[in-house]
């Protein structure tokens, strides 16, 4: 990839974005070995068009007299820097990279006027073209601060093609199972959000319904380990904020894609906008189509009456969908101060699953087979979901102070609707004389929820800054089951498995945080309230299950600032894991008829208190985070396994005891050379289960541990190579183990017609070993599992670029809470 300099006043030189990074990492190595300065230039460097702060701009001071270099630094998260410098004359030179050079001239240094302060310097994009060398500025993939990591999607070559799950699957510290379920530093709690909100993508279904979501509309994903007060208290692993693609600039822009893959997935997705004066109009729209294979093997021993029953069950499936998403809306500009903003998004999802399940039983060993059952699943499902927003966003003359207001409407349903065909064979595939047996499962669930949120912020003197907010949800859910089976006399109700499930919840939150700056120490304090109430009821057997609860969540940050670009932060909060409407729903399921899952209506909250200690470096060619952390935990929610004498197993959410966890995380960028990037994380825990309270046998003591790796190379001009492999450690657990899993994903692009489009090629799993293996024990039952929700993954994408970069420059974050 090749670009023009961003030295607006140096027009000789046209040497591409990696020169100019091996400059600034030279500017820092001068800096570093640069020890008598005792007086301070302090000041923030900021995009000229949208005020955004830009973290990692490097500022140069040179001697008025001769010109000669004296000092530099870095910005950080906040877009601050501070150099240290011998009294004299100079003149300041702030660059970034995709950024035209500001020159800051007249800077006289004195031991009185030290912290010389050069206020805002506002760094405009850069649009020049020289010898036909276009400007190109890219974001790094990851960005750190100490309170959250952002990973930017586009720039990791291997999400091409791939979906929001697919995604996510590969962020540091992130885990993802073979059912969609989200964990975060082996906390399987974790809040997730879209542009900052609730979506109906991460409701009825859980996690696993961001499936839907094209990972082509998706611009970075925020993850947030110890929220403050002004983040929602549900997620007791933290926050996981999903940022759509979203455009604000003049005229007429877009990125097109297309998508074709193996096995079947095909797509095209568009992300457009128009804006002129006081008008921006955006939208963006995805279509897919994919054919998803999958495999499911269990063996399980059960024990009774001195005898041993051996029952494996392989099964194999194919998920076929079409996914459409629209997402559209207008921003007003009333003034360059008053933004309001109206939004819809539409999504609808159309699957047919056909599942094949084979059981085979034996009796004390797999050489004495007795019978062989054959079932299969045939499934046909509609998702609609519909979101309204309304946003207002005013900032005043003061910079920091601003006022937001929200409100959301979903409305989302969903319809399922199951045949199961069983039959029974003898040993030797003969008729066993066992009726064939016919059932289907009718399930139909809605959610309504309405949202309204208020954040106010407020500075004070020279740093400090107030924050104040209020916030209230109302969510209606109800599930229509029933499972019937033919008889002679027609279709009859099974019972217990027929029944409305209605589930309604009330939130109400009020919040504040406080924080200054007193020398090198930064603080934050706050308090969230939040009243809960939630009420469960099955109507056909009149159960009605209330909990009403109020809850303080207090948190505090405390920042410490070093010299040569270290920083150490100390932060504790208090978290809440509400039973949601899948922890608490009975209704089993009914797929596999000899192991059912279902929620628990008499779950219970779990709480946690979290503490962190992280520190930040800024290195000369990248940075490097690491993180103590320890979370306790009450009420601790797992999911627990049982089995019946008849081998059915049933498995559902139980609290047990307390949970201890400790861990250290190290995440880091680092490009050690022009043409090598390079992306890690490592995470080492252990933890610490106590459910004897619930079972003498349900307690566990595990370390375990997660390391994750990018490597992307320049092999030739415009043509990138990439590679990202994922490893995650054996883990116990309460009721037995999980397995190792190892994955490596390989991915190669090219730019292409002038530059205008990219050309991508993705092997996501090269070696198909993404599989999730467990062993659960228990008093009479020994059961092993190894699933695969997704075969070795073929990708080609092109994404095509009207009148946009390839990488855009940084601009302010959307989707803040």
């Amino acid at each position: 990839m090749k670009s023009s300099d961003t030295f607006s006043n140096h027009p000789k030189i046209t040497g591409t974005l990696r020169r100019f990074t091996y400059i600034i990492a030279l500017v820092l190595a001068a800096q570093a070995s640069y020890g008598q300065a005792k007086l301070k230039v302090t000041g923030r460097i900021v995009d000229g068009q949208s005020g955004a702060a830009l973290s990692f701009a490097s500022i140069r001071l040179f001697k008025i007299a001769d010109s000669s270099f004296v000092s530099g630094s870095v910005t950080d998260e906040a877009g601050k820097f501070m150099v240290e410098m011998p009294s004299g004359r100079y003149y300041a030179l702030s660059e970034f990279i995709g950024y035209k050079a500001q020159v800051t001239s007249g800077i006289q240094l004195t031991a009185g006027s030290s912290p010389h302060d050069l206020g805002t310097i506002r760094v405009m994009p850069s649009a020049r073209t020289l010898d036909e060398v276009t400007v190109q500025a890219e974001k790094s993939s990851m960005e750190l601060s100490l309170d959250k990591k952002i990973f930017n999607v586009g720039k990791d070559l291997a999400n091409a093609g791939g979906t929001a799950v697919d995604i996510l699957t590969n962020v540091p510290s992130v885990a993802v199972d073979v059912e969609g379920n989200v964990s975060l530093r082996g906390s399987g709690n974790v809040r997730i959000l879209i542009d900052g909100k609730p979506s109906g993508l991460v409701s009825i279904k859980g996690a696993s319904g961001l499936q839907q979501l094209q990972g082509s509309a998706i611009e970075r994903i925020e993850v947030i380990t110890n929220p403050s007060a002004r983040y929602e208290a549900e997620g007791m692993g933290g926050v996981i904020n999903i940022v759509l693609k979203k455009e604000r600039k003049e005229g007429f822009n877009g990125s097109f894609d297309i998508i074709a893959g193996h096995p079947v997935n095909y797509g095209a997705a568009a992300n457009v906008n128009y804006r002129r004066k006081n008008l921006n109009f955006f939208i963006n729209y995805t279509l897919s189509y994919r054919n998803t294979p999958g495999r499911n093997y269990v063996y399980q021993e059960l024990y009774r009456n001195d005898s041993t029953f051996i029952m494996e069950r392989n099964m194999t499936s194919n998920l076929k969908g079409m996914n459409n998403s629209a997402r559209g809306g207008i921003d007003y500009y009333f003034n360059p101060k008053n933004i309001l903003t109206g939004a819809y998004t539409w999504r609808t999802s159309k699957g047919k699953r056909f599942s094949n399940l084979n059981y085979r039983d034996y009796v004390s060993t797999t050489s004495n087979l007795v019978s062989i059952t054959n079932r299969t699943q045939d499934e046909t499902e509609t998702e609609p979901n519909s979101e309204y927003a309304l946003t207002y966003k005013k900032t005043f003359d003061r910079k920091g102070r601003e006022f937001t207001a929200d409100v959301r409407y979903l409305d989302n349903w969903e319809n399922s609707d199951q045949y199961y065909r069983e039959n029974v064979y003898k040993p030797d595939g003969s008729p066993s004389g066992i009726p064939f047996l016919l059932q289907r499962a009718v399930n139909y669930e809605t959610e309504k929820q309405l949202l309204f949120q208020a954040d106010y912020v407020h500075p004070f003197g020279k740093d400090g800054k107030m924050e104040a907010g209020a916030r209230s949800s109302s969510r209606d859910m109800t599930n229509d089951y029933a499972v019937t089976q033919q008889t002679e006399d027609g279709w009859v109700a099974l019972p217990n498995l027929t029944n409305d499930f209605l589930y309604e919840e009330n939130i109400n939150a009020l919040y504040g945080i406080v924080g200054n700056k007193t020398g090198k120490f930064s603080y934050q304090g706050g308090l969230r309230a939040e009243w809960t109430g939630v009420t469960t009821e099955l109507k056909q057997t009149r159960e009605v299950n209330k909990r009403n609860y109020a809850n303080l969540f207090p948190s505090v940050h405390v920042t410490y600032d070093l010299a040569r670009q270290n920083a150490f932060q100390l932060s504790y909060s208090r978290r809440v894991r509400r039973p949601q409407y899948n922890d608490l729903s009975p209704f089993a399921t009914y797929s596999d008829n000899r192991n059912y899952w279902s929620g628990n209506p008499d779950l219970n909250p779990e709480f946690t208190h979290a503490f962190e200690l992280g520190h930040i470096k800024y290195l000369a060619k990248g940075s490097l985070t690491s993180s103590l952390y320890y979370r306790h935990t009450n009420g601790k929610i797992t999911s627990i396994r049982r089995v019946q004498e008849d081998g059915s197993s049933y498995t559902r959410p139980e609290n047990l005891g307390t949970e201890d966890a400790y861990g250290v995380e190290f995440t880091s960028s680092f490009n050690p050379f022009p043409w090598w990037k390079a992306d890690g994380s490592f995470n080492f825990f252990r933890a610490i289960t106590d459910g004897t309270g619930l079972d003498e046998a349900f307690r566990s003591d595990t370390y375990s541990w997660f390391v994750r790796a990018i490597s992307r190379f320049t092999v030739w001009k415009s043509t990138d190579l990439q590679l990202r492999g994922n490893y995650e450690a054996p883990q116990q657990t309460p009721q037995g183990r999980r397995k190792a899993l190892a994955t490596l994903d390989l991915a190669a692009t090219r730019d292409i017609l002038r530059n205008n489009a990219t050309l991508t090629l993705t092997i996501v799993d090269v070696f198909n070993s993404r599989r999730y293996r467990s062993i659960t024990e228990g008093s009479n039952f020994y059961a092993l599992n190894n699933s695969q929700g997704r075969l070795r993954q073929i990708n080609l994408t092109l994404n095509y670029r009207l009148h946009q970069a390839k990488k855009k420059p940084k601009e302010g974050l959307e989707g803040e809470f």
